[in-house]
């Protein structure tokens, strides 16, 4: 499956549009990760675990879009956005949706 941010894919153009398509995905934060980040961040350096649930969670939202492009038939997905937010108490949640335009090229 091809996604890009585009809205062409050169020399490849796009014989049907089927739809918006989403992926969306929810991690929480662990106590204990936090607290090493939070000791990371007094005294300076990246955050590796977050780095790695960030990943993870990215990864999921694009597969799971992409999954909805496959069920309707779809060979790429053009036009994706991933976006960020910060949910629940303090923080305590990561939401990374994506979305795009399923097609048939």
């Amino acid at each position: 499956m091809l996604s890009t941010t585009t809205a062409v894919v050169e020399g490849r153009p796009v014989q049907q549009y089927l739809g918006i398509v989403t992926g969306e995905v929810i991690v929480g934060a662990n106590l204990f990760r936090d607290l090493f980040a939070s000791v990371r961040d007094i005294v300076g350096g990246r955050s590796g675990s977050y780095e790695d649930v960030l990943a993870r969670a990215r990864k999921q939202a694009l597969e799971e879009m992409e999954g909805q492009a496959s069920a309707l038939g779809g060979n790429a997905v053009i036009g994706v956005d991933i976006d960020y937010e910060v949910l629940g108490s303090n923080g305590s949640m990561l939401m990374v949706s994506a979305s795009g335009t399923a097609v048939v090229l």
